[in-house]
């Protein structure tokens, strides 16, 4: 007995030597992935990850140093291929787009969020997806309903800036980012509901719609589902947290189809200010994607929430590294302000037609999106079949990372990659650069191919008329013995470690 227990357990090493070699050499993986970083059985390169503490994005930067510009990460039960190089990206996204356009599958605690992927962002390739993307763009974000809610921009920024100039002018400084934060929010619900709220109402929207974005962030239990039943706490939060977006939005919602099924005229003195058919709701009343049929109260929040939180952090965090860059470089402050006068005068108006006429201004953002893109990484594509990219098979339903930061960083592309300097998109290497990368890929911050943001027209004049605005009413400059802080930190997207403070004087 004692000799078949040691022949058992013989085989036992045997197997397990085997298996750990199979493991340390490729994750596990197919062997003709991207290479990578060898692995442990069944968390791949999770925990080894886990004891560096840093952020993913510097574990990144290493491994491309040493592995290539796609290479391969065997995050718990998630194959994860890293793309990091710039042609490989547009002929992923760009070239064969329909190919790399869907979504791998979501963790437990996104699916709570998302109604069963029932959102843009996170929808499959397929039926659903082009429903959601169609009926958005039809309804939001066409010239005529752009110009048509043209007075909800005008309303919005006029509140800015008085909030900033109270602010400013009754405590010496004033921090830009919340600020932002809470007059691009104001916007996007508007648009969303047709609905004027109190600031209190979006404040709480705005923070529950942040709580949301960071709990679905990566977590420890996304990369192991088969033990999901081990992060009960995780699930009772988020499902806590869901409970509460439901509360906030749904009023807004039945509010709004009250308005709608009473067919009643907008009355500027009552919450509901947009007229029937205007507001991005109204849509979705009436909306039957096939594979699902109508949608209720809980899609409805979801796909609302998904406008509100993607168009708020980004532009607004925009907003605060260009603004910083205005306040560390007066000079660039300067030739900017002088570029609005010239069109506009010192009191004038500025109005959305005025900010496509101001090439410096357009310099500046495309510059701030360069140096500072609101994330270094898309979100997760997957490909709908098994495929190849750089000569390695890309398994279907594999996680691809593109890690779009270092092409921005990249001297190959880029002169003088780490300096702001706007000039670089008037006359210099970034002249003529496409944003959405359709003709190559030197930037992305709105992605690019069939899931690029469907509403990145739309952000960025958010962007031009909050910086055109401050810039003409206001000189910026630094809080004294306090010099801006432009150190990242990670919060959804890439934001200022110390929200920046400044002070400023009114320009006469």
């Amino acid at each position: 007995m004692e000799l078949i227990d040691l022949f058992i357990f013989g085989l036992a090493f045997i197997f397990i030597r085997l298996w750990w070699r199979h493991w340390s050499v490729t994750g596990g993986r197919p062997k003709n992935l991207p290479p990578g970083p060898p692995g442990w059985p069944f968390v791949g390169n999770l925990i080894q990850v886990i004891l560096q503490r840093r952020h993913f994005i510097f574990i990144v930067r290493e491994l491309r140093k040493i592995y290539g510009p796609i290479f391969t990460m065997q995050m718990g039960q998630r194959t994860m291929v890293i793309v990091t190089d710039s042609k490989l990206i547009h002929e992923a996204l760009v070239q064969r787009g329909p190919t790399f356009a869907s979504r791998p599958a979501d963790s437990p605690i996104r699916l709570v969020f998302s109604v069963g992927k029932c959102a843009i962002n996170s929808a499959e390739y397929g039926p659903l997806w082009r429903t959601l993307r169609k009926n958005f763009v039809t309804e939001l974000i066409t010239p005529t309903r752009v110009k048509q809610c043209s007075w909800i921009r005008k309303w919005a920024i006029e509140n800015h800036m008085k909030r900033i100039k109270r602010e400013g002018f009754e405590t010496g400084s004033l921090e830009l980012m919340s600020n932002c934060r809470l007059t691009i929010c104001s916007i996007l619900i508007c648009l969303c509901f047709g609905a004027k709220i109190s600031e209190e109402r979006i404040k709480k929207i705005e923070s529950i719609l942040k709580d949301v974005m960071l709990i679905t962030s990566p977590k420890l239990p996304d990369f192991l589902p088969i033990l999901t039943l081990l992060f009960r706490r995780e699930m009772k939060e988020a499902k806590a947290l869901r409970k509460k977006q439901l509360e906030c939005l749904v009023p807004l919602i039945k509010n709004r189809r009250a308005f709608v099924e009473k067919g009643e005229n907008p009355n500027p003195n009552q919450e509901m200010v947009s007229p029937i058919g205007a507001a991005y709701i109204d849509s979705l009343f009436g909306l039957e994607p096939e594979t699902r049929g109508p949608l209720g109260e809980e899609e409805c929040v979801t796909l609302c929430s998904e406008v509100i939180s993607a168009g708020t952090d980004t532009s607004a965090t925009t907003v605060e590294w260009a603004m910083l860059h205005l306040v560390i470089n007066q000079e660039i402050q300067e030739k900017l302000y002088q570029e609005i006068v010239g069109i506009v005068g010192k009191n004038g108006d500025i109005k959305e037609e005025d900010v496509e006429r101001m090439p410096y201004l357009d310099a500046v953002i495309k510059e701030t999106f360069r140096r500072h893109p609101p994330s270094h990484f898309l979100l997760s594509h997957a490909a709908i079949k098994d495929t190849e990219l750089g000569g390695y098979t890309i398994p279907a339903g594999a996680y691809v990372e593109f890690y779009t930061a270092w092409i921005t960083e990249n001297p190959d592309i880029w002169s003088d990659p780490s300096e702001f300097r706007p000039e670089r998109f008037l006359h210099g290497d970034g002249v003529g650069v496409d944003v959405t990368g359709t003709r190559a890929v030197k930037m992305l911050p709105f992605g690019a191919g069939r899931r690029i943001c469907p509403a990145w027209n739309l952000g960025i004049l958010h962007i031009s008329l909050l910086i055109a605005k401050m810039v003409q009413a206001f000189k910026w400059l630094p809080v004294p013995d306090a010099p801006p802080d432009p150190a990242e930190t990670y919060a959804f997207t890439v934001v200022m470690k110390n929200p920046l403070k400044a002070v400023i004087l009114p320009r006469y």
